[in-house]
């Protein structure tokens, strides 16, 4: 890369560079797809307080401007539609496929607070990650879908440690929901608590998190009895991502929601970053049996391999 997108025409130049490959071409012809949006679609790890006076590459140190630029860019080339035109630039939104499948996409981005140690205790601006609208929207489309499956695609895994340097004081940094921490759920934990608290009292079931950001696939399962915070039914999350980027990993895994590796690959230890040539690039495959409403979920790599599956039987109670 010569030179990171600035301007409106630089951030659609980077898209019009991936059309000109053939390949793009012919995945955007015969694959329907379902777009979100996450850091590199504007700058690493930006929210609005991103602060950029260091960084050299950049003669627009404006955060909120480059996220204008860059979110009008994505939407020009995102095969969506407007939401409406109260929020004609709103991301997230929700798929409905019949009665055994229900799709809701998450943006984990555009209304979150600052990165910093995520160790508030009480919730606020600075502990936001989706957003009161946001996750008030995602607990009355869960509670009120008639799908069997309620599928949640979010761009940022929950479970993970991700980093993002330190604080001022020296602190650890996160970037996602995770804090690293033991015992109580503290900053954008918060907003995970309420959400799963709100879905076992009222019974929400069959719930499956999709999730990316992290440069490896892995499988997840969130128990309550090894979790620090125990308010919320069990459920798993299948993580893998991206298509086509260096490979690193795996994250360290943090304990508030009781998160079990139950299989992952990812680079040898002491590797990172690793070309797509290496052979480390990941999808996930999803069916469901229209007979008995089972949901096969497998990790493939580029060769197209399953190298994990798992099956899951729906609660019908």
């Amino acid at each position: 890369m010569a030179k990171v997108a600035a301007t409106l025409d630089e951030f659609r130049g980077r898209y019009r560079y991936n059309l000109l490959d053939e390949n793009v071409r012919s995945f955007n012809a015969e694959v329907p797809q379902i777009w979100q949006w996450d850091d590199h679609e504007v700058v690493n790890n930006w929210s609005d307080s991103k602060d950029l006076s260091a960084d050299t590459r950049y003669t627009e140190k404006n955060v909120p401007l480059l996220i204008a630029r860059g979110t009008r860019a994505f939407l020009d080339y995102a095969p969506m539609r407007p939401f409406d035109a109260r929020e004609s630039q709103r991301v997230y939104r929700r798929y409905s496929y019949g009665p055994l499948l229900e799709v809701f996409v998450l943006d984990m981005r555009s209304y979150r607070g600052p990165n910093s140690a995520n160790l508030q205790t009480k919730p606020g601006n600075e502990t936001a990650i989706l957003g009161r609208d946001q996750l008030d929207w995602l607990k009355a489309g869960l509670k009120n879908s008639r799908a069997v499956w309620k599928v949640v695609a979010a761009d940022m895994p929950i479970g993970l440690n991700v980093g993002d340097g330190s604080t001022p004081s020296g602190q650890p940094r996160w970037e996602a929901v995770a804090n690293g921490e033991p015992g109580t759920a503290k900053g954008r934990e918060l907003e995970f608590a309420e959400l799963f608290s709100y879905l076992k009292r009222r019974h929400v079931r069959n719930v499956v998190w999709l999730t990316a950001d992290v440069h490896y696939c892995a499988a997840h399962y969130y128990d309550p009895a090894k979790a620090a915070f125990q308010d919320f039914d069990g459920f798993w999350e299948f993580v893998s991502g991206p298509l086509n980027a260096g490979s690193f990993g795996p994250n360290a895994l943090d304990g508030k929601f009781g998160p079990h590796v139950v299989f992952f690959k990812a680079p040898p230890p002491g590797l990172v970053n690793l070309s797509s040539y290496s052979g480390l690039q990941f999808f996930d495959e999803v069916n469901i049996d229209a007979q008995n409403a089972t949901m096969t979920v497998d990790l493939g790599e580029i060769d197209g391999v399953s190298v994990f599956s798992r099956t899951l039987q729906a609660r019908m109670y």
